[in-house]
């Protein structure tokens, strides 16, 4: 309200607003015939920070708050000390709970407290005068006529009784006791509330989306746009196209070829650039709050779709490496791990509206020494040896087959006449393992040695299911042939090696020895950093391995789209397709090439000449910060140092009660 939100959309977002978010707006949220006596009883305003709440009613049932003001105590109270020697009569104006004045020959302010029972006060004796005895002593009585000391004091305390009176006992400075009792006689003068509510100066900056320097202060929109006299890789029959053009309407392809016009679309003047399809990162984890559920050895009821943030800078830092699609994976401290979840990279949408929707559902398997942990020290956990973790696939599906076998005979039991058939506990664990014996849910596992991928393909043929992704796979040269046997895509790095035991066999002739045997391969990142450069990483097989340019480039375009089954949408230049272009300013395929407009579903995400332009605003806004700071500081106001907000960037290996920066290892979670 301080910073000019109104009293009754606040009162909203308490009441109505809630009631209206979980579904129960017809029986909560405001006061109606019909709706539960839920409401509040104030001394005022409810949003005045001198209203005291009195009773909270819920369902028809009152709850004390606090009775002080329920009724009224502020007033006029003709207050009444029972001394042994006859009674002395003083009035007490009560201002609050905590103010009141005794008034006798003088006015004397006491100390006073009062919370709807119990009533205290106490007041200083020496400028009390009044007839016969009383405190102080006055003339005659209790007090013998003699003033007592300064600074002594006379102390009452009693409850509230009857209506607004109240009785107690007392002591006075001279020690004597006796008895009191004050009875309200008339209301006080109430002055007014001079509570000035404090405002805000309100400098307040735009709202973006996302809340961060690089965020879109609107949401972009699809736009019709002609891309005119580009070189085009399609990554279809027709090649790499010259001088041609793309046309996008409804944030689709509509036409590729050469000499398009269409008066309804905004041209692009693409002469000297290259156009090609958008990047697809087929191992990543960037935009997951977490990514790695190690209790146990089979986790295949989460997933990764629960914690997606899309507020994840690596999602904008991507964009301006061309990547327009990522396979967000559960991490490889499981043998079986958790459900994927593949998004398109709509930076400053929420994280549902990151998902690929309508999209083949994968799961994360991983072999090696992630998974059964030789090095760690604290190990308690099945696997721990290679021959346990096939151990482990073979007693899952085991487990996932008599799950299914069950339902099905429930199935059949439950139909016939006076079946007393139970139900079988629903087990999400299992039922995502049935999917994949199904073919509903596809495998991508983290691999390395050729002793351990040959276990689970053994393990996956005895059990009738696919391993549609080896992802690593740096000894996949060894054995390309059982992989492409066995129907299995290989996804790799380009030239990681000896950064583990596991990895000294690798070499960067991988994936060109992996293509030649005719697998279909990708090159992935499993880096946030590495992601930025995807097309430099597949360049590299041309030079290891003797690849074309377009056989490489298709490893972090095509075929990812193809081994995460959307290649229908994404992945080539093709009329009908999903239009995720990136629009290069020299060859994809070398160092020089940068994303200038990279376009997801024909929305311009990234744009180099706006991102330069934020740059120098996110300059000079922190420039007038820290010229703010100096300013406290020259006031004298108090300082504190800077604390950073750190960003981790998770890989495979890594576990929450990781907080680094960036690890250097990014698979050997030993070794972290």
């Amino acid at each position: 309200i301080e910073y000019g939100l109104s009293e009754s959309a606040a009162m909203d977002a308490l009441t109505k607003t809630p009631a209206a978010l979980l579904g129960i707006a017809d029986k909560v949220g405001s006061l109606e015939a019909g709706k539960m006596a839920n409401f509040l009883i104030t001394s005022g305003p409810i949003f005045n920070d001198r209203t005291v709440i009195y009773q909270n009613w819920v369902q028809g049932n009152k709850y004390v708050v606090s009775d002080m003001g329920w009724s009224e105590y502020k007033g006029i109270y003709k207050l009444v000390l029972n001394y042994p020697a006859g009674a002395k009569e003083y009035k007490l104006d009560v201002k609050s709970g905590s103010s009141a004045n005794l008034i006798g020959t003088d006015t004397l302010a006491t100390k006073f407290s009062y919370n709807g029972k119990i009533v205290n006060m106490s007041f200083g004796s020496a400028r009390v005068r009044s007839g016969g005895g009383g405190p102080g002593g006055g003339r005659g009585g209790a007090g013998g006529g003699a003033a007592a000391p300064t600074g002594a004091s006379t102390r009452l305390s009693g409850v509230a009784s009857a209506g607004s009176d109240w009785s107690g006992t007392g002591e006075d400075t001279a020690g004597a006791r006796f008895t009191w009792t004050a009875s309200y006689t008339a209301s006080g003068a109430t002055s007014p509330d001079t509570t000035v509510r404090r405002k805000i100066a309100l400098h307040l900056g735009k709202v973006t989306y996302p809340f961060d320097g690089y965020g879109f202060e609107e949401m972009p929109v699809a736009e019709n746009m002609l891309i005119k006299n580009a070189t085009v890789w399609t990554n279809e029959k027709e090649g790499i196209l010259q001088n041609a053009d793309v046309l996008v309407k409804n944030g689709k392809i509509v036409q590729v070829g050469k000499n398009i016009t269409d008066a309804s679309a905004k041209v692009i003047d693409a002469t000297g650039k290259f156009v090609t399809p958008g990047i697809i990162d087929e191992h990543s984890h960037i935009a997951a709050s977490s990514i790695n559920e190690g209790a146990q050895s089979v986790t295949s009821e989460v997933r990764i779709a629960d914690n997606l943030n899309p507020e994840d800078i690596n999602i904008y830092r991507q964009l301006g490496g061309g990547v327009t699609t990522s396979h967000i994976l559960h991490g490889s401290a499981n043998s079986i791990g958790g459900q994927t979840q593949l998004i398109k990279l709509r930076w400053g949408a929420n994280d549902d509206d990151l998902k690929f929707k309508n999209w083949d559902g994968f799961i994360k398997f991983a072999l090696g020494e992630n998974v059964k942990r030789t090095t760690s020290q604290n190990n308690t956990r099945f696997p721990d040896t290679r021959m346990g973790v096939e151990e482990v696939f073979a007693d899952a599906f085991t487990r996932a087959k008599d799950y299914e076998a069950a339902i099905k005979a429930y199935e059949v039991d439950s139909k016939k006449k006076g079946s007393t058939a139970k139900p079988v506990r629903r087990d999400l664990e299992l039922e995502a393992l049935v999917e994949i014996l199904n073919n509903k849910r596809f495998i991508t596992c983290h691999s390395y040695v050729q002793s351990e991928i040959l276990a689970l393909i053994r393990v996956a043929d005895k059990y009738g299911f696919k391993v549609n992704t080896f992802t690593h796979i740096l000894e996949g040269y060894k054995v390309a042939d059982k992989m492409l046997a066995h129907g299995a895509n290989a996804s790799t790095f380009s030239d990681w090696w000896a950064y583990k035991a596991e990895v000294q066999d690798a070499i960067p002739y991988n994936a060109a020895i992996m293509t030649r045997v005719g697998l279909n391969v990708c090159i992935n990142s499993d880096d946030a950093e590495m992601a930025r450069r995807l097309n430099q990483e597949a360049a590299k097989s041309i030079k290891y391995g003797g690849l074309t340019e377009e056989e490489a480039f298709k490893m972090v375009t095509l075929n990812p789209a193809k081994a995460l089954h959307v290649a229908d949408r994404v992945g080539s230049l093709k009329a009908g397709k999903d239009a995720d272009i990136v629009i290069w300013s020299a060859n994809p395929t070398t160092i020089y090439a940068k994303a200038e407009k990279t376009i997801v579903d024909g929305i311009v995400y990234y744009d180099m000449a706006r991102d330069l332009e934020l740059r120098k605003t996110i300059a000079s806004e922190r420039n007038r910060l820290i010229q703010k700071l100096v300013g406290e500081k020259r006031s004298g106001a108090p300082t504190i140092a800077a604390t950073p907000t750190q960003h981790s960037a998770l890989s495979c290996g890594d576990h929450e009660h990781h907080h680094g920066l960036y690890d250097v290892d990014e698979e050997d979670n030993d070794n972290q």
